[in-house]
């Protein structure tokens, strides 16, 4: 019968960089492994020939990770954290290792949403570590494909005809609320939404579904706001809102908290434009317990109605 030939890591290589990495250089590593400097740093070099690549460079007197050393530090501080704890259960002991929820926030999507949306899992019984990676959501894809993420949070559904095969779970659906300084909304609330036209008003990025949809809707009611200004960066656009540069649009469903934090008062709302969020999985079911309960809890607390 064949038996596929695999790449097998040596465990005592990785062990002897783990512990300079750790230690912050050889001599002190040495001492703790009861090896020779000599010894060790050429067992470091016969790891970094199997992984093809550098996991330190010299800086004066200091050794610095590079890239692929700091990725291969987080992988070994797992492997040996868990080898420590198999020991511990094997003899009968407990063991506290949380449940890490590893998340790619995509950068188009609010953060005060992705809270709200977060907030739910840090309730769960289980002892949780939630790791949050933001970044352009093709990237996030990316790393969810390759296992890297358990979940993506974004505004707009994956496509069809995407380079990776992910399923895409909405988590819910609202209309929008238009906001700014009470200066500003005492001035424009009478006669919204014609008010609008010709109104200061801050646009999210292009590259968000919001953006799309306010256009959208601008163009069909035949309204033309003044764009002062368009933030990728949606915390930003809410910072000039709240300094009175123009009006801006949030989901409803937070409204109360932008109002509270931001010091601003709601104009009127827009229910025939819809933000619809989405929970990105590599799996068509769910299964890891904290994507489980943000989806539950999204779908029966937080989106109660559009």
């Amino acid at each position: 019968m064949y038996v596929p030939v695999m790449e097998w890591l040596n465990y005592h290589h990785l062990l002897y960089f783990w512990m300079t990495a750790r230690e912050g250089s050889v001599t002190k590593a040495s001492e703790k492994l009861h090896l020779s400097q000599p010894t060790l740093s050429w067992q470091i070099r016969v790891l970094e020939n199997a992984l093809g690549k550098k996991l330190f460079v010299r800086s004066g007197r200091h050794l610095v990770l590079t890239d692929t050393g700091r990725l291969a530090y987080r992988y070994a501080d797992d492997i040996f954290s868990l080898g420590g704890e198999l020991l511990e259960a094997v003899k009968g002991g407990t063991t506290n290792r949380p449940i890490r929820f590893l998340v790619g926030v995509a950068d188009v999507m609010p953060k005060i949403i992705a809270y709200e949306i977060l907030k739910p899992a840090l309730r769960m019984p289980e002892k949780l570590q939630i790791v949050c990676r933001e970044d352009k959501p093709e990237r996030l894809l990316a790393e969810l494909a390759m296992q890297r993420l358990d979940v993506v949070l974004t505004d707009a559904p994956v496509p069809p005809f995407a380079k990776v095969r992910v399923f895409n779970h909405l988590l819910g659906e609202c209309g929008v609320v238009i906001l700014g300084t009470p200066g500003l909304s005492k001035r424009f609330k009478r006669g919204f939404p014609k008010s609008l036209n010709g109104a200061p008003f801050l646009m999210p990025g292009e590259a968000t579904s919001l953006n799309r949809e306010l256009e959208q809707w601008f163009s069909s009611q035949e309204i033309r706001p003044n764009v002062v200004g368009e933030f990728d960066d949606t915390s930003l656009l809410k910072v000039f809102g709240q300094e009175g540069l123009g009006l801006f649009a949030v989901p409803s469903v937070i409204q109360g908290l932008v109002c509270k934090q931001y010091g601003v008062t709601a104009i009127g709302a827009i229910d025939l434009v819809t933000e619809r969020f989405y929970a990105v999985s590599v799996e068509r079911k769910l299964r890891h317990p904290a994507v489980v309960t943000i989806m539950n809890a999204a779908r029966r607390n937080l989106f109660t109605g559009k």
